[in-house]
Parts: structure tokens; sequence; C-alpha cells
């Protein structure tokens, strides 16, 4: 006989599928060329891997993932990324797959990676958490109802951007992972909901600001690689990148209880002009 917690009913158990319940996949891949490899292809085999590599990193192409976008890297950590989201994991993996088969693929090493899903955060306000919000706010009558409708009126497109979203076509990118402390003093996960809930209302009113400069993407990664949790940051112009940044650290949210990992800027362009700007075949001409 089983004594112990019953089975749950067959009917509650979704079916086996590595497409998350909710949400989508989202990996960043950095890359970087081995220029001693490169040396030793011959002008034909570059000139065929260019194409392949162009085809592969075609978002328009059939049977690509729903997102991708290519960009190059800032600095020495990479010489271009990929960003991709899609329901399906192994469709995003296979794009990977096909750059370490293409000619170029002995010249590639990956530098970095970070594996994600998509959510919408536990933090983002219901409407009644907004309308309440507003009350203490002192804010009463018809300039209430507007607000509150409008924050309505937004809901589903919010959630929308956090589960699938649109990539922007802005210039500049960046992505970092991050934590919650843990520590013995700050400890992000012993704080009742209500105290987090308010801090991150705060970080979300500093975020707020750079409306039309800045779009931000949330990704999850608790259980599925290094770090927490993975922001990706997009931007109309390199100087908003720092300036959110650095403004949003005197949050409390980030100043006292978030840890960051590693920075990755880059600058978005198609996968030719990736090629060209690595001086992946053709002539040095600067």
């Amino acid at each position: 006989m089983n004594h112990g917690r019953p089975h749950a009913p067959k009917a509650d158990i979704p079916p086996a599928s590595t497409a998350p319940l909710v949400g989508w996949h989202c990996v960043h891949h950095y890359y970087e060329f081995d220029r001693k490899v490169l040396s030793s292809l011959s002008a034909e085999v570059i000139e065929k891997g260019n194409k392949q590599v162009t085809q592969i990193l075609d978002e328009e192409h059939n049977g690509r993932p729903e997102r991708l976008q290519t960009s190059v890297v800032s600095g020495h950590k990479a010489d271009f990324g990929i960003m991709m989201m899609d329901p399906d994991p192994i469709s995003i993996d296979h794009i990977h797959q096909a750059l370490l088969a293409s000619e170029l693929g002995p010249a590639l090493r990956p530098t970095y990676s970070f594996v994600s899903m998509s959510e919408i955060s536990e933090y983002l306000p219901t409407v009644d958490d907004y309308r309440n919000r507003l009350v203490r706010d002192g804010l009463e009558g018809e300039i209430l109802e507007t607000k509150v409708k409008v924050y309505a009126d937004r809901q589903p497109a919010m959630r929308q951007h956090r589960l699938s979203p649109e990539f922007p076509d802005w210039p500049a990118t960046c992505f970092y992972p991050m934590n919650k402390h843990r520590g013995a003093v700050n400890n992000w996960f012993v704080l009742p909901k209500s105290r987090r809930s308010a801090m991150m209302s705060e970080h979300g009113r500093s975020g707020m600001t750079y409306s039309g400069k800045v779009t931000q993407l949330v990704t999850t990664s608790v259980g599925l690689d290094d770090w927490e949790w993975g922001v990706t940051l997009w931007a109309k112009n390199p100087q908003y990148l720092k300036d959110i940044v650095y403004e949003m650290r005197f949050d409390e949210a980030s100043a006292k209880y978030a840890e960051f990992g590693p920075f990755y800027t880059s600058y978005v362009m198609s996968a030719a002009d990736m090629l060209k700007h690595c001086f992946i075949g053709g002539s040095i001409t600067i």
C-alpha cells in the first residue's frame, strides 16, 4: 500500500516536451575567430564559409529560430555574438552546431554562452497592485482611473514582450548575467515578498525613465545555467547603456542585493556585415 503522497492524476500532467509551458528558450552565444586557423584556409574555402555563415544566420530564412540577432562585440571577450529565442531548444542549438560545421567552423572558437528562458516576473504588478500604489501616492478620481486603465490596457503587451519579445533593431546592445545575494547579512531570498516587491517596484520606476531610449529583457536561468537571471538591454545609443546601468545600481534592489557577471557590449548588424567587419575574407582596408 502506498502511504506516501498520492500520485497526481495523469490528466494533470502535461505531455513530455522540450517546449516550455510558458515562454521561450533563450540562448546567447559568443565566438572569436582563430586567426591562425583562418590563415591556413584557402580563399575559396573562406568565401564558401562566408556564404554558409551568412545563410545560417539569416533570421528571415525558413526554419530559423523565432528570434535571431547577430552583433559584433566590443572588446576582446569575443568577435561576435548571436542571441536566439524559440519554443524549441533544438532549433536554437542547430544554429550553433551549423556554424561549427561550416567551412569557417575550424576557425570559430566559442568563448561564452548563456542558457535561459523567458518568463513573466513575479514582481510584475497586477492592475490591483498598480491601483493601490497610486492610491498610496495620493491619486484619486478621474486621474487615478485614467492611469489604471492605461496600465490595464498595456498589460497584454507587457506580458507578450517578456515571453516572446521582438528584438529591436537599435544599434547598441549588452548582455550580463546576475544573481541575488544569499549572504549572511543581505539575503534576498529570506525577505518577505512584500519587501522584495517594493524594491523591484522602485527599480522598475528607475528603468521607466529610459522609455524610448532603452528596452530590457530579463530571462531566468535558475536551474539552467551558472547564474540566476540574464539581462539583455538594447539602446538607441550606447551612452544610454552606461547611464541606465549606473543609475539603477543606486536602487536598493541592486545596491544591496545584486551580483553581476561579465558584461558583453555589442553592436547589431547583419551576418554579412559582421564578417566584413571582422575582415573574414577580402582585402584589409581602413
